[in-house]
């Protein structure tokens, strides 16, 4: 009998090494070809593209204040509180923000109706400073984009979505905003789901070659979801998991039976 449980336990140990034992260097070591790689020639001009739903924040000053105030927005006061109690309109006051549309436009102050979705943020602020100019002396344009958000499912750390205080991220820091992939992410198929003007793309990216640093998907775009596929160790551990009392039933039969015949031919 105690042979008999022995020799279970170490053909169930040999079943698992057995699965565990895939994974290379080449399966998770990120950058592989980075020395014999040209320097990226785009990064440092890449720049988002203003999409509907964007949340934009536009302050315009001049040399006169005074001249400037038509052009902004007024702030709203938010009440502040203090152990539960308001402390009435004197709280923190908060610009207001310009919600672009599914056309694309912003209904600006003065100026009217702006076509101001597919520009990037540089090609905005020119275009109001042009305009603006018209009515003022050399106005200075400041625009943010408010609710830039990247979205990082599946094999990663921490999944979650992140907001972006900047114009741009890459593929990198968004995971690493993630706590990095866990052993059993997928590095060489990362998805990135992306919609731009309406339209969604799916595309992939392999992380264990540096040439991904080239590709149109190494800056992410706002709204974009990068999702982490399982691996097939993560895979073929989830299904020895769900069967592991199937398998131990007819490793323990197989076992028996021929437990009996070596018995009986003894």
């Amino acid at each position: 009998m105690k042979y008999f449980f022995g020799l279970k336990k170490t053909i169930s140990f040999l079943f698992v090494l057995l699965l565990f034992s895939c994974a290379s260097r080449k399966d998770s070591v990120y950058y592989q070809n980075i020395d014999g790689l040209a320097s990226p020639e785009h990064s440092s001009s890449y720049e988002i593209k203003i999409q509907p739903d964007d949340l934009l924040t536009i302050i315009v000053s001049a040399d006169d204040p005074e001249t400037a105030i038509p052009f902004n927005l007024s702030t709203i006061s938010v009440p502040s509180a203090i152990n539960g109690a308001s402390m009435g309109a004197r709280g923190q006051e908060t610009m207001q923000s310009y919600l672009v549309d599914a056309g694309g436009t912003i209904d600006f102050p003065v100026l009217g109706k702006l076509k101001v979705g597919g520009l990037s943020r540089a090609e905005v602020m020119q275009l109001l400073e042009t305009k603006i100019a018209k009515y003022i002396k050399n106005p200075i344009i400041n625009l943010r984009l408010m609710n830039f958000k990247v979205s990082v499912q599946g094999e990663v750390t921490l999944p979650g979505t992140y907001p972006v205080s900047s114009d741009r991220i890459t593929l990198i820091e968004a995971i690493s905003m993630a706590k990095d992939l866990t052993i059993y992410g997928k590095r060489d198929n990362i998805l990135i789901i992306r919609e731009l003007n309406g339209v969604k793309s799916y595309n992939r990216v392999d992380i264990t070659k540096a040439d991904f640093i080239n590709s149109p998907f190494y800056y992410l775009a706002q709204n974009d979801v990068v999702y982490v596929e399982p691996n097939k160790v993560r895979i073929n551990g989830a299904a020895v998991g769900a069967n592991t009392g199937v398998i131990i039933s007819i490793t323990s039969l197989i076992i028996t039976l021929i437990t009996l015949i070596v018995t009986a031919k003894n």
